[in-house]
């Protein structure tokens, strides 16, 4: 199917009508968009073209058209996020932009950075070399499991916070247990206490709505390669107005647009050096693909997968809920328990039920191994299917009913 048919497409209620908008290895139920998620071709297409641009005349595009083409990107991404272009630039993920505001915030012996237990590693790791490094400390809240309400989540968030609490850092939509949690209220709590926030939101653009102005926060980081299915090593950084001013990069290089433009916050992170900056110049394609969908209309189709797997595997391989049945618990991806009896797989390490899911089945999905927990974690995007969420399920019933005794 043509590029130029995506309405047309959308209009169809058949799924499958759009997995013909994404190159898709034939025979791979793919069910990880979550992790890494591949663009459409509309959006591949747009991404080559600028290249063969840069490759065709590498100076004029660097010199002349990148900036022009990195602020109309800013501008179109801002306005998806509502925010205002100047808090914002691009970056190439989520892990860029936290290791950014991890070496710009302030911190002193004795001080104290506020996360919890549901972050995704490599965020506790950024912070945790960080406060190290001055003599400060981590301090992980304990988020009720399952949960059962915003307030208790919000509530048990502050009750870590101490005098010497100098920022928060909280998940928009976490990674292992894909929960959306209350960031706004935590924001609303924070800012009476005038507590700086950190919202690390790699899944959240076009899995939820993310409004920056009204979320209000201090710094929100972010991948777009995810569920916006912009190219691979495309992202953002959200600054407050009063916090940009200073705001270094961790790349040092020239300070300054190589066009001659006046001076401004952005210069020290839109140049760092010569690179590929066509996956962040692609965003703008990535927006228009859900516009043309509606945003709405792809919240609604994927969530509605999402239950509908989730509920096939509480029914039948006796897993077990982590969260309410609800779209403001969890949206495209959904996190469940799974009935895995001593199970022994040390962290970090790829678990053997998604081993041999992709071995047997070539089925991608991962199995997160979390506080003793063995979590299935399924994403659902337009272009997967009912039929694929049953060969999922059937797939863990071998193996639970092959490598593990019947749940009870």
């Amino acid at each position: 199917m043509s590029e130029n048919h995506v309405s047309e497409s959308a209009s169809h209620d058949s799924i499958d009508s759009m997995r013909a908008l994404w190159r898709l290895t034939p025979g791979v139920t793919y069910l990880n968009h979550g992790s890494f998620g591949p663009s459409p071709v509309v959006v591949q297409n747009e991404r080559l073209k600028l290249l063969q641009e840069l490759e065709g005349n590498p100076m004029d595009f660097l010199v002349r058209k990148m900036p022009i083409l990195i602020r109309e990107a800013t501008t179109e991404l801002a306005k998806f996020l509502n925010a205002s272009p100047d808090n914002l630039v691009l970056q190439p993920n989520a892990t860029f932009a936290m290791n950014v505001v991890a070496s710009n915030v302030a911190l002193e012996p004795g001080d104290e950075v506020l996360l919890n237990d549901h972050e995704y590693g490599a965020v506790i790791r950024i912070w945790g070399q960080k406060c190290q490094a001055v003599g400060a400390r981590t301090v992980l809240a304990r988020l009720p499991f399952p949960v059962e309400s915003k307030e208790s989540i919000v509530d048990a968030m502050m009750s870590q916070v101490t005098p010497r609490t100098k920022l928060i850092v909280i998940s928009h939509v976490t990674s292992p247990t894909a929960l959306i949690l209350p960031v706004k209220e935590v924001c609303e709590r924070a800012r009476r206490l005038k507590i700086p926030v950190c919202i690390d939101g790699p899944h959240a653009p076009l899995l939820v709505p993310v409004n920056l102005n009204e979320l209000d926060c201090d710094f929100y980081t972010a991948s777009c390669h995810k569920w916006l299915s912009a190219p691979f090593g495309s992202g953002f950084l959200y600054v407050r107005s009063r916090l940009k001013q200073g705001l270094k990069p961790g790349i040092v290089s020239w300070g300054r647009s190589l066009n001659g433009d006046a001076p401004n916050w952005k210069d020290e992170f839109d140049w760092q050096g010569t690179y590929d900056a066509t996956p962040n110049l692609a965003i703008p394609a990535a927006i228009a693909f859900f516009k043309e969908i509606g945003p709405k209309t792809f919240r609604k189709r994927t969530h509605e997968l999402a239950a509908y797997v989730r509920q096939q595997l509480i029914e039948k391989v006796g897993a077990q809920p982590i969260s309410p049945d609800s779209d403001e618990w969890y949206g495209s991806m959904v996190a469940v328990e799974l009935p895995v009896n001593d199970d022994s797989t040390p962290p970090g390490q790829v678990h053997p039920l998604q081993r041999w899911l992709w071995a047997q089945h070539q089925i991608e999905v991962p199995v997160v191994r979390w506080k003793e927990k063995t979590l299935l974690r399924v994403s659902a995007h337009l272009y997967n299917t009912p039929s694929e969420m049953d060969h999922l399920v059937r797939a863990v019933a071998e193996w639970l009913s092959r490598f593990q005794q019947s749940p009870a």
